[in-house]
């Protein structure tokens, strides 16, 4: 199958997964009610005769935005992961263990505890989160350079999952003093898409699209990055330049997503394997084939997430967990049997 043709049945896959998303509930709606839901939002179009009204308040309020935060949310993670897997041409790399996320994480659980988030607005927490995901980065840059002056990809990664695990423990510290918030703190460190309404999608949408088109135009040198450093310069490319723009980059994007939906990991760890073995390497089919997978299996994660268990919801982060690990072991003894 040429690559035209996978790409034709990734952005159909992503479709069923978003109309599987929207209408499996309580109350199942068929995918012709949903289309014309939309539809008739968009373009005044009539509803069906028989449809009942509660059908359109509870696809527009309640499940589409839902929906379209988890899709945006898994491009926004698995594109990270993408670029940082090249950048560190590490296939076990990812925003998740190098304590991007941790620190985004770290943000909102500061937020939360000291009671911030409700007396001064939905719009601190997520910013709050972002600017410590960029904090983040920008500490493990600093440090990496100062250990070492070429900033090898070997030492970036070892000090990012020692920020990443220092992160967590003043995440667990801050949930344990606080019982009053602690239930709240759990939950955002592992993740959920409840409650969330259209703000957050008008936030996080516009971020995926934007952090996609930017790293689109870096595609020749993660391609170039992925055969080695020595070979990237070589062929011209400034590695201390790049890797520092496209991991501010990737901090920004998974703050974004993590400020609005809580720490999801293995998303952007099992969407880049996933669709390197469909589409190769090339990174100007890569970027957006992961962005399309990675939406397409957070929104499935999320409909597993509510509707294994009613009435009750799993966090979404547990779900990744369950089918990341194994994933995480496969891509670790593949890669040492390679050897």
């Amino acid at each position: 199958m040429k690559s035209a043709a996978r790409m034709t049945a990734l952005l159909l896959a992503a479709l069923a997964a978003l109309l599987l998303g929207v209408g499996i509930g309580s109350v199942y709606v068929a995918p012709g009610d949903i289309l014309a839901i939309v539809s008739g939002r968009l373009f005044g179009t009539p509803l069906p005769e028989g449809m009942p009204p509660s059908y359109s308040a509870m696809v527009l309020g309640m499940r589409l935005p839902r929906v379209l935060l988890a899709f945006f949310t898994g491009a926004a993670l698995a594109v990270s992961g993408t670029v940082m897997q090249s950048i560190l041409q590490n296939p076990l790399a990812s925003p998740f263990g190098l304590g991007v996320s941790s620190g985004a994480g770290l943000g909102a659980a500061a937020v939360i505890v000291l009671g911030l988030a409700g007396s001064l607005g939905g719009a601190l927490l997520p910013l709050v989160s972002l600017g410590c995901a960029l904090a983040t980065v920008f500490i493990t840059v600093a440090v990496a350079a100062r250990l070492d002056r070429g900033m090898s990809n070997v030492t970036i990664i070892l000090v990012g999952m020692v920020l990443s695990l220092f992160c967590n423990a003043i995440m667990s510290m801050l949930a344990s003093s606080s019982p009053t918030y602690s239930q709240r703190v759990q939950l955002w460190q592992l993740g959920s898409f409840s409650m969330k309404e259209w703000s957050a999608v008008g936030a996080v949408a516009p971020a995926a699209a934007l952090g996609l088109a930017f790293f689109f135009r870096f595609a020749r040198e993660l391609d170039v990055m992925t055969f080695g450093e020595e070979q990237a310069q070589a062929m011209g490319v400034d590695l201390l330049r790049i890797k520092r723009l496209l991991l501010g980059a990737v901090a920004l994007l998974t703050g974004m997503a993590v400020a609005f939906a809580g720490v999801i990991g293995f998303v952007d760890l099992i969407a880049p394997h996933v669709v390197r073995r469909w589409f190769g390497a090339a990174h100007r089919r890569v970027l957006p084939a992961s962005a399309l997978f990675g939406g397409a299996f957070m929104v499935l994660c999320d409909l597993a997430a509510r509707t294994l268990t009613p009435p009750h919801e799993i966090p979404i982060g547990s779900i990744t967990a369950l089918l990341g690990a194994p994933f995480f072991l496969y891509v670790f003894f593949a890669g040492r049997k390679r050897r």
